[in-house]
């Protein structure tokens, strides 16, 4: 959500006259838009700030701002940590932003304005993705109600709120009229959409009715919570054919032991149940998810029911991470019980385990035709274009720029860790 929230502030900006500017030397307006899910996250806005402090010493008039959630989360603290900053803005604020960058150029005087509001205004900020683009993000809704015991996110992005459904609708209009392709529905948890807001529709309405836009090829959306997904929502990946074959659904570990720690709401049971269900209604679908290591008591024999879970469903992809301890939440007064060796050596256990079954999935594609909507010209060689599958996979192919946001169907001949590599099919380029 971050990466549209930055789109939504850069939209703001230019309609109070600023302009993008690709050298951060000649800036007059530096922002950083901040994560705090993570200490790593943190830490590298706080060497990104040092690294802007003979920056703003040697330019008179440059403001540096700081938003999103870490922005929330430390409010004047941020000043007081970094005085050389001149506005730190929370998740709510962000429709303010111009209002309060011209009242530090008129006063000079720093502002901190986090304060969450009624009603998130910044929910409903059209911002459309660069020219040539041929996805794009829609939000849907923002906060959470869950209160998992390791997570800040419901402190720093408040309570869930759900756009009014025809707002959305309206808006995946407007990006398809701008050619855009591919929407992208984000929301910290998806399948709870429709709790304020949507006029007595759900997710499932939602995903059916923009499937009904013309110009609109691929749906995706994230991200998914277990506890939440509906089967009106899994036979969406059969009856609704722009909805792409792909969920990303958050598993976290696989000891039942463990998840009541961290209030996820489910058993592995539970978990297994839904992922029977996804593949019973969609053979197809690609199904990722996130691990956490290391949580405060997890044992070898917790860590070892998240190996077996995963070789049971053999995940197209995991994003894995060591617990860090996040301040506020529940799990930080347990204590960090675990060993940074420990966490250490569980997380290479898990990457290593998960990059087996990647590869394994992406070799089991070979020869197949694949459906590639093309986004551009590859990184690894000018010659090649690059894409997605539906069940978003990178796919790399021989191609020319004319195929630029076509789907062109695409043989798979190799197979990798991050992506696999194909041929052109036919000569002619379809569409879904």
């Amino acid at each position: 959500m971050n990466v549209h929230d930055s789109e939504k502030i850069v939209a703001l900006m230019e309609g109070a006259g600023y302009a993008c500017c690709d050298d951060i030397r000649k800036a007059d307006l530096i922002i950083i838009n901040t994560c705090s899910i993570r200490e790593k996250a943190a830490q590298k806005v706080y060497s990104q700030l040092g690294r802007l402090r003979q920056l703003k010493r040697e330019k008179r008039g440059l403001i540096l701002a700081v938003g999103g959630c870490l922005a929330q989360q430390w409010g004047s603290k941020f000043i007081e940590k970094i005085p050389f900053l001149d506005l730190v803005f929370g998740t709510h604020n962000i429709h303010m932003l111009p209002e309060l960058v011209t009242r530090i150029e008129k006063t000079k005087v720093p502002v901190v304005q986090i304060e969450f509001q009624e009603s998130v205004k910044s929910l409903n900020i059209p911002a459309l993705s660069n020219r040539g683009k041929i996805s794009a993000y829609i939000t849907i809704m923002q906060g959470c109600n869950n209160f998992c015991s390791y997570c800040v996110v419901p402190y720093l992005r408040g309570r869930e709120e759900s756009r009014p459904f025809w707002e959305i609708v309206d808006e995946a209009k407007t990006l398809a009229y701008n050619g855009i392709k591919e929407v992208i529905l984000l929301g910290q948890n998806v399948n709870s959409y429709g709790t304020s807001n949507s006029n007595g529709h759900g997710f499932a309405d939602l995903l059916q009715e923009i499937g009904k836009i013309s110009g609109i090829e691929r749906i995706r959306f994230t991200t998914s919570h277990p506890k939440d997904l509906s089967d009106k929502l899994v036979y969406c990946f059969s009856e609704t054919d722009k909805v792409c074959e792909h969920i990303h659904l958050p598993v976290q570990a696989g000891s039942d032991r463990i998840l009541r720690m961290m209030n996820r709401g489910y058993t592995i049971s539970d978990y297994f149940e839904k992922v029977d269900n996804l593949r019973s209604v969609c053979p197809e679908i690609s199904i990722t998810s996130d691990i956490i290591v290391g949580f405060p008591g997890e044992t070898e024999r917790d860590f070892q029911a998240t190996i077996d879970m995963m070789k049971k469903i053999r995940f197209d992809n995991v994003f894995s991470f060591n617990y860090s301890e996040r301040e506020g939440t529940d799990a930080a007064r347990l204590g960090d019980t675990v060993s940074k060796i420990v966490k250490h050596e569980r997380l290479q256990l898990v990457q290593s385990l998960q990059e087996e079954h990647t590869l394994e999935k992406h070799k089991a594609r070979v020869g197949n035709v694949e459906e590639i909507l093309v986004e551009g010209v590859s990184k690894n060689s000018r010659e090649d274009m690059t894409g997605r599958t539906r069940t978003n996979k990178i796919v790399n192919f021989r191609g020319n720029h004319r195929i630029i946001g076509k789907t062109v169907r695409v043989r798979i001949t190799d197979a990798y860790l991050h992506s696999m590599r194909g041929e052109p099919a036919e000569e002619e380029v379809t569409t879904c």
